[in-house]
C-alpha cells in the first residue's frame, strides 16, 4: 500500500496551481513590495495587493481589512495581545472556550500573568459552547471574546454568528480563529458579526509561513502592534512582506472560493465513507464531537481497548494524528476530548483523520481495511475487550490492587 496522507488538519499539500503562481516571485518579480521608487518594488506590490484582494474576497471583507502575518499563530497573538494592550484602560477581562487551540489559550494565559482576568467557558458533549453562556460571562470590563469557528481536533463548528450578535450588542470585540474553516465552509465576516478573524494558508493547500488577520474597519478596531520596526501593514505588523507566500496564499484563496461547494462535497464524501466503513467493520468505536455541526474534513474516532499511539504504530504508512499537531509531542490525553467529557481511556484511544483536496476514495477504502486489521490485532491482546464481548460490565468490576 502506498503512503496515504490523512493529516490535513496539521498541514496540506500545496496545490500545483499555487506553486505555479508563486514561481515568478523567486525569479523575475523578486522586489520588495515596500520599495516604492522602482519597478521591481511596484511589481511585487501589485502582486501582494492582488493576493490581499483574493484573501479578502474569500471571507467577504475589504482588502484594506487584511493584515498579512507569518501564520495562524501570529494572527491569534496579534488579535489577542493587540486588543489587550490597546483597550486596557477600558477593561481587562477576556472570555474564551476550553476547547480553543494553544495559539489562543497560551497568549491568554500570558495575559493572566499581567493582571488580566479570563473566563474559560465549558462546552457540551459535542464540543459546542452555548451562546447564552457567552452572554452571561460578559462583564462591564470585558474587552474581548475569542471562539474558534471549526475545532482543529474534532471539527465541531461553533455558533459564531449567534455569539457575534451578542458581542456586538454588548459592545465587546469578537475574535475567531477560522483557519480550519476557510477551506470547507462559507465565511462571511459581516454575517458572522466578527471583528477579528485569523487565517492560515498552509491549511488550505497554500504555502507554509504565511497567514492573515482580518481587522474590521467599520466600526474600527484598533490593535497595538506586536512586531515593530517600520510601520508596515498599516502599522499593525512590521517586517518585509513574504511576497512569495502571500502570492501563494492569494492563489489558494481564489481556488477555494471558486470551488468551495465541490471541495466541501468531496471531503464530506470521503469522511462519511471512512466513518461508515470503520463503524461497519469494528465495534466499540465512538465519534467524538457533534455529529451534525462539524466540518466535512475531519473525523475524530476513539477505539475502545486500543491505545492510540500503538494504533498509530500499527498504521505506519498512513499519516494520522492522535492529537493536534502543536501538542502531539506529549502523550497526555487530549485536553479537548477531556473537555467533552470523554474518559481518559477513550481519549487515549482517539485518532484524528483529516481529509483534503487530493485524497481519493481508493485511499479511503485502503485505510478502512488497514484500520480494521490493526485494531483487531491489538484487541486480540486485550483481556478487557474479551470481557466486554462476554457482556461483563467493566465499570462494575472490582479490581484487586495485587
Amino acid at each position: 500500500m502506498d503512503p496515504v496522507y490523512l493529516d490535513n488538519h496539521s498541514t496540506t499539500r500545496v496545490d500545483p496551481r499555487v506553486v505555479e503562481a508563486m514561481l515568478p516571485t523567486f525569479t523575475t518579480v523578486y522586489g520588495n513590495p515596500g520599495s516604492r521608487n522602482h519597478a521591481f518594488g511596484w511589481q511585487a506590490e501589485e502582486l501582494t495587493e492582488k493576493a490581499r484582494e483574493e484573501v479578502a474576497a474569500l471571507i467577504g471583507a475589504d482588502s484594506k481589512e487584511i493584515i498579512f502575518t507569518s501564520g495562524m499563530t501570529e494572527s491569534d497573538n496579534l488579535a489577542i495581545k493587540g486588543v489587550a494592550a490597546m483597550y486596557r484602560e477600558k477593561g481587562s477581562h477576556i472570555v474564551t472556550v476550553e476547547t480553543e487551540g494553544r495559539s489562543v489559550l497560551d497568549p491568554i494565559r500570558t495575559l493572566e500573568t499581567q493582571g488580566f482576568t479570563v473566563t474559560v467557558l465549558p462546552v457540551d458533549r459535542g464540543g459546542i459552547v452555548d451562546p447564552e453562556a457567552v452572554r452571561a460571562a460578559i462583564r462591564p470590563d470585558t474587552i474581548l471574546v475569542s471562539v474558534m469557528t471549526v475545532n482543529h481536533e474534532i471539527g465541531t463548528i461553533q455558533p459564531i454568528s449567534k455569539i457575534g450578535a451578542i458581542t456586538r450588542e454588548k459592545g465587546v470585540l469578537f475574535h475567531t480563529n477560522a483557519a480550519y474553516a476557510a477551506g470547507v465552509m462559507k465565511i462571511d465576516v459581516t454575517e458572522m458579526n466578527v471583528d477579528l478573524l485569523s487565517l492560515n494558508a498552509h491549511l488550505m493547500h497554500g504555502p507554509k509561513g504565511v497567514g492573515a488577520l482580518y481587522v474590521r474597519r467599520k466600526p474600527r478596531v484598533r490593535l497595538a502592534p506586536q512586531i515593530e520596526g517600520g510601520g508596515l501593514e498599516r502599522g499593525f505588523r512590521s517586517g518585509t512582506l513574504n511576497t512569495s507566500g502571500i502570492v501563494g496564499f492569494g492563489a489558494a484563496a481564489r481556488i477555494i472560493r471558486e470551488n468551495l461547494a465541490a471541495e466541501a462535497a468531496h471531503r464530506k464524501a470521503l469522511r462519511d465513507r471512512l466513518e461508515s466503513g470503520i463503524l461497519e467493520s469494528l465495534d466499540y468505536v465512538e465519534i467524538n464531537g457533534d455529529r451534525e455541526q462539524r466540518s466535512p474534513a475531519v473525523s475524530n474516532l476513539s477505539f475502545s481497548f486500543v491505545e492510540g499511539e500503538a494504533l498509530l504504530m500499527g498504521l505506519r504508512g498512513i499519516a494520522l494524528s492522535s492529537g493536534s499537531a502543536c501538542t502531539s509531542a506529549t502523550l497526555e490525553p487530549s485536553y479537548i476530548l477531556k473537555a467533552l467529557g470523554v474518559g481518559t481511556d477513550l481519549a487515549h484511544s482517539s485518532i484524528r483523520f483529516s481529509v483534503g483536496r487530493f485524497n481519493t476514495m481508493e485511499e479511503i477504502e485502503a485505510v478502512i481495511g488497514r484500520v480494521k486489521q490493526a485494531v483487531e490485532k491489538l484487541r486480540e491482546m486485550s483481556p478487557l475487550y474479551e470481557m466486554a464481548k462476554e457482556g461483563i460490565d467493566l465499570k462494575s468490576v472490582q479490581w484487586s490492587p495485587h
